[in-house]
């Protein structure tokens, strides 16, 4: 497939991010809507009933704050992962959930896990190291930017602020990590030019003819001067037309 046709546009692309921004917003003006708090129905840590957050907590968020911080990124991060790499979108998104929801299952702190943070930094992860693994100048492009605006997020794999769920930002990028690597995604060939291919020759390659053994840039002469004299001759010979004198 041609680079054309893998990277282009779908309804997804937009659809797709937007839904899962919608559905998360949703679940908070319930909880405020009915006065319930759905904290208890995140992950709780080696406990049976714990184990429904592994699906379920990526949707619930503990304050306004908490939703907004995580809207934009979720938004922008699942964009991009079903433009560049939409053949896999969705197991990206099912085994990202469900591995950062039992890791942090096995290593989080006492307490409820919530939030798509976890998530984000398994979008994040993902989308970095495949990027830097598939080696093609378009994704790895797309891994400096995550680093730019992301790279940030790295502190947070860390216990550098209270009551925030670290184990929950570690579980996430390991989980895009390993999917990273084990992940088949397609990718398109790298457009490879004259001078990259194995049969190259530089002697006959017209642009390198201009430079001689020093790397002087010189003017090719003309091809009527290369056309050496054989010793022929050309006679022509005209004759008078006579009937144009007597009309």
């Amino acid at each position: 497939m041609s680079e054309m046709g893998h990277f282009k546009f779908s309804n997804k692309i937009l659809g797709i991010p937007l839904m899962a921004m919608i559905l998360i917003w949703v679940v908070y003006w319930v909880e405020l809507v009915i006065g319930v708090n759905f904290n208890e129905m995140g992950v709780k840590p080696r406990t049976l009933l714990g184990l429904r957050g592994v699906v379920l907590s990526p949707f619930i968020h503990g304050s306004l704050e908490h939703l907004y911080n995580n809207t934009i990124p979720l938004g922008i991060l699942l964009s991009a992962l079903w433009y560049f790499y939409r053949d896999v979108a969705w197991k990206v998104l099912v085994y990202g959930i469900l591995l950062s929801g039992l890791i942090t299952w096995l290593i989080g702190r006492t307490s409820y896990h919530i939030g798509a943070s976890g998530f984000i930094y398994v979008l994040a992860s993902f989308i970095f190291f495949k990027g830097i693994f598939s080696s093609h100048f378009r994704l790895v492009a797309l891994s400096l930017i995550v680093v730019f605006i992301y790279g940030s997020m790295l502190w947070y794999i860390f216990p550098v602020k209270d009551g925030m769920s670290w184990e929950g930002h570690l579980a996430g990028f390991l989980t895009g990590l390993f999917l990273a690597k084990v992940v088949k995604a397609s990718i398109p060939p790298t457009k490879k030019y004259e001078w990259e291919k194995e049969d190259f020759k530089e002697e006959d390659d017209l642009f390198l003819k201009h430079f001689d053994e020093n790397g002087n840039f010189r003017e090719l002469p003309n091809e009527e001067e290369l056309i050496e004299d054989d010793g022929l001759s050309i006679n022509y010979i005209y004759k008078e037309n006579r009937k144009s004198d007597q009309q």
